[in-house]
């Protein structure tokens, strides 16, 4: 079935429409309905030239390399940073002739409301004779893995919740034409608002004969903090190590608090799917403790949590109660 031209953009956040209906103030509440790391990656000192010059090409050289090797990039596919995944997907319709494109559902949205605003023609299930296919790998929000099978010139997998299980990564079919790997910064290392993703592709795929995605992105894509933090941060496989045993261990924890309350789907380390029948009223229920969560216009049970800060877990506890 083709979904509209205009697909919705819906995501979690939107913390201050839940204040401006139950109360509080900001500092009372916790958000889970985003799936971003509650402990984030320490960004210690910043440059003064990050913030006062242009990045140059030596900075941005050093994030490529740093990302090269964190991810196990092949050595035949080009690595493009950008201000956030987003900043990417809104630009890779834009790659090739407009077709058709599949993208089975339910998956995370921005992928379909970029090509249909290109004026692809979205699918919403596997099919053949398509232009291009898109895969979220982990997906959101049941954690499902992929398995491509090469069934369009172009196919896009959307690794950006892949950090917690990196020997699942399919970056290796980065090193032939056709496929697009894209990689986001902001939730593993718990630094949305730095704004950072990449574009992980045999530079053959990210070329339209008129225009490459280097073009489509502009000069200076990344800022100078965002690649100053990310280059630290890609090094630091200390850190990473650290991040996903601790993360394994609050997913496991979130899960023993629900139990008693839902059945669990799926997810990953960073956020969990379950089924609690009546999802918007538990989602009130925990909106009344100012707790924010995730429920979806496709679904009258689901619902989504991502983990807590230290600091709320207590209040998350309570709330269950």
């Amino acid at each position: 079935m083709a979904q509209p031209a205009k697909s919705p953009r819906d995501h979690g956040g939107g913390l201050d429409a839940a204040i401006a209906e139950f109360g509080g103030a900001r500092a009372d509440w916790i958000d889970l309905s985003t799936g971003i790391n509650p402990e984030p990656y320490p960004v210690g000192e910043i440059s003064a030239q990050a913030w006062e010059v242009l990045p140059d090409q030596n900075a941005q050289r050093a994030l490529v390399d740093a990302a090269r090797q964190f991810w196990n990039v092949p050595d035949e596919a080009q690595i493009i940073p950008a201000h956030g995944a987003s900043a990417i997907i809104a630009r890779i319709p834009h790659l090739r002739p407009i077709g058709r494109v599949s993208i089975q559902t339910p998956t995370y949205n921005e992928h379909a409301a970029a090509f249909a605003a290109a004026g692809w023609e979205v699918l919403d299930h596997a099919a053949t004779g398509i232009e291009a296919e898109v895969f979220v790998h982990p997906n959101n929000p049941d954690g499902r893995l992929a398995n491509p099978q090469g069934a369009a010139p172009l196919t896009i997998i959307d690794e950006s919740f892949c950090h917690v299980m990196p020997g699942q990564s399919l970056i290796a079919k980065s090193a032939a034409p056709g496929t697009i790997i894209l990689k986001s910064f902001g939730k593993f290392w718990g630094l949305a608002g730095l704004r950072l993703g990449f574009a992980i592709a045999h530079p053959e795929t990210l070329e339209n004969g008129a225009a490459s995605l280097n073009d489509l992105l502009g000069p200076w894509a990344a800022s100078g903090p965002a690649i100053e933090i990310g280059t630290r941060a890609l090094r630091d496989t200390i850190w990473a190590d650290e991040a996903r045993a601790r993360l394994a261990i609050d997913a496991a924890r979130l899960d023993a608090l629900m139990a008693p309350h839902s059945a669990l789907i799926g997810g990953t380390d960073l956020f969990r799917l379950y089924d609690v029948r009546d999802a918007t009223a538990f989602q009130n229920r925990l909106a009344k403790a100012h707790i924010w969560s995730r429920i979806f216009p496709y679904s009258q049970s689901l619902i989504r949590l991502g983990l807590p800060k230290k600091s709320g877990w207590n209040q998350l506890e309570t709330a269950l109660l």
